[in-house]
């Protein structure tokens, strides 16, 4: 019911605003909620899943080492308002390397399904160690970007014997959002989504980068961008309004105490990062978040043995900003 009201207004809006479905205005062809005809840079597999009565389809890669197999596996975890392809130029120095490399398009993003479900970091997971049982992959280095430190964090945690290594790079959730942000309920968070265009979308990704948005992230965006004018974009709304109370309603921060696994923290120095940040009308509050430099030194400090690679000037996409930085500080940890 929620998710048809939802498809209701935003036809309404398409029409209204004149968009046509054809074209998104960044040159690609308007995607569906599960990118279908977008083409990633490696063979896509999918994972079927039952998850609250409903059948789903988890997208992931599965990517063989190009060099001499190590025998070791490696899972990198993408943030919220991405998806696996842009690991790409990281699976391959991996597979260089020798490992194998899984990456998963969570539920809820990229080519996997986008169900009306309550999502939890527990859940994600659980579905990420069902992946690894399921091809066969006892242990693996876990690597979280964003988002995706959060939930490699909760990996770590639930699966410690199943977690090689943990690499964080510049994770959201280092900080309790709660504490600042106001809430905003899923039909307010649903409400915003559906107002997003091509323009705003690419201001926020902007804000990644503090000093100059670089040309290679727009590969990343243009899909992104390119769902916003398909009638499926309701059901993209809703899953992301929904991710997004599960990052505000569901802080790893308090547990890193609890980090039993060798763990990386690569931290760009420039980041600020704020989930809800707009919510924030106090420019005095606003200062005090985001502050990557004490918050990946506090983390470090909370989980026992980890290392800090701290990247000067680099801001929240370090694999993307800065490739060559970020692969000589993974690999030399790996």
């Amino acid at each position: 019911m929620r998710f048809t009201v939802f498809l209701f207004v935003l036809t309404w809006w398409l029409g209204a605003a004149g968009v046509g479905y054809a074209q998104s205005g960044v040159g690609l062809m308007s995607l569906n909620a599960t990118l279908d005809g977008y083409a990633y840079p490696y063979p896509v597999h999918h994972l079927p899943l039952r998850l609250e009565g409903q059948r789903l389809q988890m997208a992931y890669m599965d990517v063989a080492p190009t060099a001499k197999a190590n025998g070791r596996t490696v899972v990198l975890l993408h943030g919220k308002n991405f998806f696996g392809a842009y690991w790409r130029g990281t699976v391959q120095t991996l597979t260089q390397a020798g490992f194998r490399v899984v990456v998963p398009d969570q539920i809820g993003f990229g080519k996997s399904d986008k169900p009306d479900i309550h999502y939890s970091f527990h859940q994600l997971a659980r579905n990420t160690k069902h992946l690894l049982d399921t091809l066969g992959i006892r242990r693996a280095v876990v690597v979280g970007h964003s988002m995706g430190g959060m939930l490699a964090t909760r990996f770590a945690l639930f699966y410690p014997e199943t977690t090689e290594k943990l690499v964080l790079e510049n994770p959201i959730g280092l900080e309790d959002y709660r504490l600042a942000v106001p809430f905003r309920s899923t039909d307010e968070a649903t409400a915003q989504e559906l107002h997003t265009t091509a323009q705003s979308m690419r201001a926020y990704h902007q804000s990644y980068y503090p000093n100059g948005y670089p040309a290679t992230h727009e590969e990343w965006l243009a899909p992104l961008t390119a769902q916003l004018a398909h009638p499926d974009y309701a059901k993209v709304a809703l899953a992301s309004a929904l991710t997004y109370a599960m990052i505000y309603q569901q802080p790893v921060c308090y547990e890193f105490a609890r980090v039993q696994v060798p763990t990386l923290l690569i931290i760009g120095q420039d980041d600020r990062t704020v989930v809800g940040k707009g919510l924030v009308r106090d420019p005095s509050v606003l200062a005090t978040l985001g502050q990557y430099p004490a918050l990946g030194r506090r983390t470090a400090n909370q989980i026992k043995g980890s290392k800090l690679v701290p990247l000067a000037g680099v801001g929240h996409i370090p694999h993307v900003q800065v490739p060559d930085q970020f692969y000589k500080a993974l690999l030399a940890f790996l």
